[in-house]
């Protein structure tokens, strides 16, 4: 058997496609007549002009950020130099450097592919900007290096984010040698806070930079290049890195049920490439998303200042509390976290059985409690006078609905999710009888409650701050549409109040699981000697037995802690969105005036209505093109694996077989992301082109159906993930037929919760930021020649749509499946 397709290479094969969005978008620019000012032409006001506490103007006030997170940057880096200098065996870092010697590969191939996706878009950007909005060259060549300024925050974090988990790994491995559960759990969130602190303080440092040393004409173009830069190198790597570490995934674990042998066994070629996936899934595309969520986020809020607030001093006293908030949540999150630590060692430094998930849980509501007390303590040192006296309460207030819903999410997710769940023992209770079938219906069911309460929960929480922005917060604004929408704009800043700690619980998982899957690659219980030689060189006796224990427990943790970081994101996506959208409504009532644009945005209106049935399709379709690129890679794998794999006579696989896994899983993560990408830019294109307010209705529609296609997936994924971990762990059942019922369980959920449901939080926002691109473009250009352009982009995008399924399909050959006549 093999895959669909003619011989000719699948980018070869995509080329014409391609130039005929090249063309179709090029020849939509030519037919533009020069626009009004959009979200690009957007001057920012002096920020010096307004004093705040102290008598400190605003640009001295960011300046200090600056050393803030300048400070946040010695921080991370200092732990990376601490992590990189603990005590690690040769076998287990040698090991870990080729985890990370295929992770390079992997992320240099698809920041090459990047860089193609950045000239098409760069094309569309410097023709429409440089010849139809007439700015100077100087103008366009910012816009165009600050996307790519976003392209390598994102791509730069990405690969920091696979640096300092490659080296927590391996020594989270050896430190459970010492048989206490206490270093096996530190040095994971060690490393999370790291990646989280970094990441945090790049991406404020380059928007702080935008802010106080671009000139303010200049910096409007800035902003929109580096958060289209940034959401374009998210959307690819979270893609791919899902469609990739769920390929690995699934061929490595259908190995313990062909052949019954141990998870992670050093013999299984597939297993390189599950630690691979483990960072290219898990770390390189949250690390992305997260500083592309960060960014993206902050560009919309500044924009709809800008755009929404008439009165300038108003304006810089908004820009400026809004980055001290943000240069704030740094400070919360590594005062918490020392001091978490500090309670934790104490607690659990000496004993011998704990509760992994525990302090992680308060890690997250100390910092929730930190930045709430600093929110409200800054605001009103900040802007005790905005409005009427009372707005920086209210604001606070606003804002602390999103920082609640960073901590309160994560627990409601935990009850879906956890080895503690009862959610979770049902799945396991459902599959001793009822075998892998029962297992997958109990998942789904966790799954669609979990969506209904954290629904209900981000409903609560945006209709607090609806609320408390009737209450006076329209004064502010130049449309009493605006107050609640910068409201919800607020509550997606808030989710994102505890940055470096939701960034460090996320990236505590793939360590954990890195770090079981490198004790057993290590072979190091069967060194001759190593007992000895470890008393000797570090001084403490090793046991092999609880280290296992400890690390496959811990990996449970982990499987939560990155659950319950999934809906925070693809929370803010939706949140945030509103925002962006805003912003394009403001466009189309400029273009079309006040009235008719309400009368358009109504259920009424047929092409608003289309538009939401059209994006609730492209959701789905969305959901079983990156399941379909997992399925056809999952199918080659386990093909080369069953044919390759030596249990008699071998130790280890050999480097030769892992790398080819390797291979088979980046040739179908890049073509499934290829099509997936090209597909939903395209479409973009085609839906704004078509008509501008059928294109509000998709976008409205694609958050929402997304939000709850996310939270389904990936909470049902959560949940057959830690039955599986429970069979193992606390029951010890592996090799049973309950284990092996709860692993099919655990291959249906992996494509649900690391592939499809984490991809949706970039393409909702790349779809949106770039739809403002798209409708300004749309708006211009005469109805007829329009929708001729939207036939023609629908089509290319079909092709990709088509390519997706049709050209990634497994194709069986009848003949040879057909039974023998008799």
């Amino acid at each position: 058997m093999n895959v669909e397709g003619s011989s000719r290479p699948s980018w070869a094969r995509a080329w014409p496609a391609r130039a005929l969005a090249v063309v179709g978008a090029l020849f939509a620019i030519a037919l533009a007549r020069p626009a009004h000012a959009d979200e690009a032409s957007l001057k920012l006001p002096d920020l010096g002009s307004v004093s705040f506490a102290g008598n400190m103007d605003g640009r001295t006030l960011l300046l200090a950020g600056m050393g803030v997170c300048a400070l946040g940057l010695i921080f991370g880096m200092t732990i990376y130099m601490q992590l990189k200098k603990m005590a690690v065996h040769r076998s287990m870092l040698e090991i870990s450097e080729l985890i990370y010697a295929t992770c390079k590969t992997y992320l240099i191939t698809q920041i090459k592919f990047i860089v193609l996706l950045e000239v098409l878009i760069g094309l569309v950007i410097a023709v429409y900007y440089g010849y139809f909005k007439h700015f100077d060259v100087g103008r366009v060549a910012l816009i165009l290096f600050c996307s790519l300024v976003g392209i390598a925050g994102s791509t730069g974090v990405a690969w920091f984010g696979i640096r300092i988990n490659t080296f927590a790994n391996s020594r989270t491995a050896f430190a459970s040698l010492r048989g206490k559960p206490f270093p096996t759990y530190a040095i994971p969130l060690k490393a999370g806070m790291s990646i989280g602190t970094v990441l945090i303080s790049v991406e404020l440092l380059v928007m702080l930079i935008i802010l106080l040393f671009v000139p303010g004409e200049y910096a409007g173009p800035c902003f929109i290049g580096f958060a289209i830069g940034e959401s374009l190198g998210a959307s690819a790597l979270r893609i791919a890195g899902g469609i990739f570490t769920k390929i690995a995934d699934i061929g490595s674990d259908l190995m313990k049920i062909v052949f019954n042998i141990k998870e992670d066994d050093a013999r299984n070629p597939g297993v390189i490439a599950d630690c691979t996936g483990d960072n290219a899934g898990d770390s390189v595309g949250p690390s992305a998303d997260g500083f592309e969520t960060y960014g993206v986020t902050g560009v919309a809020l500044i924009s709809f200042i800008l755009l929404a607030v008439a009165d300038v001093k108003t304006q810089v006293q908004l820009l400026v509390w809004i980055f001290v908030m943000r240069i704030m949540m740094v400070v919360a999150s590594v005062v918490s976290y020392l001091v978490n630590e500090a309670i934790a060692k104490a607690r659990y430094g000496t004993v011998d059985k704990m509760n992994f998930e525990a302090p992680l849980t308060w890690l997250v509501w100390l910092t929730s409690f930190v930045s709430l007390g600093l929110t409200f303590v800054v605001s009103y040192l900040l802007i005790p006078n905005l409005g009427d006296g009372t707005l920086w309460w209210k604001l606070s207030l606003i804002i602390s609905c999103g920082t609640l819903a960073g901590a309160i999410i994560p627990e409601a997710v935990k009850i879906f999710t956890s080895t503690e769940s009862n959610h979770v023992r049902e799945v396991v209770t459902s599959s001793r009888e009822g075998g892998p079938s029962l297992n997958v219906l109990s998942g789904m069911v966790a799954g669609n409650f979990s969506a209904y309460w954290l629904g209900m929960v981000i409903a609560g929480l945006m209709g607090i701050a609806y609320m408390v922005a009737l209450q006076g917060l329209a004064s502010v604004f130049t449309s009493t549409m605006a107050a609640p929408v910068f409201a919800f704009g607020l509550v997606a800043f808030g989710f994102l109040g505890m940055g470096p700690v939701t960034i460090a619980v996320d990236s505590y998982g793939p360590v954990t699981d890195n770090a079981q899957s490198v004790f057993e690659l290590s072979v190091i219980e069967s060194i001759p000697g190593i007992k000895d030689e470890i008393k000797k060189e570090h001084g403490f006796d090793v046991d092999f037995e609880k280290a296992k224990h400890y690390l496959e427990e811990n990996d449970g943790a982990g499987n939560t802690f990155k659950a319950t970081a999934k809906p925070v994101l693809i929370g803010t996506a939706v949140v945030g969105a509103t925002t962006l959208i805003f912003s394009i409504i403001l466009e189309l009532q400029a273009e079309f005036g006040v009235v008719e644009a309400i009368q358009r945005l109504s259920l009424i209106n047929a092409p608003f209505l289309l538009g939401l049935i059209v994006g609730g399709a492209v959701i789905y379709w969305f959901s079983g093109a990156s399941c379909q690129a997992v399925v056809t890679g999952a199918y080659r794998a386990v093909e080369f694996i069953k044919a390759n794999i030596k249990l008699e006579g071998a130790e280890k696989a050999s480097i030769e077989d892992s790398k080819k896994v390797v291979e088979i899983c980046t040739q179908y993560a890049q073509r499934g992301m290829i099509n997936i990408f090209l597909a939903v830019f395209l479409g973009t294109l085609a839906f704004a082109f078509l008509d501008p307010f059928f294109f509000i209705g998709y976008l409205i529609s694609i958050a929402l159906f997304g939000l709850y296609q996310a939270l389904f997936m990936a909470n049902a994924g959560g949940a057959w993930d830690n039955a599986k971990k429970l069979v193992e762990v606390e029951l010890k059942e592996k090799g049973t037929p309950l284990h092996a019922a709860t692993v099919v369980g655990d291959t249906v959920g992996d494509p649900f919760k690391d592939t499809s449901s984490v991809a949706m939080n970039p393409i909702i926002k790349f779809t949106t930021l770039f739809g403002l691109l798209a409708v300004e473009l749309a708006i211009k250009i005469p109805h007829g020649t329009s929708v001729v352009l939207a036939g023609i982009f629908f089509v290319a995008s079909a092709i990709f749509v088509w390519r997706s399924f049709y050209g990634m399909r497994i194709k069986t050959d009848v003949k040879a499946a057909a039974p023998a006549a008799h």
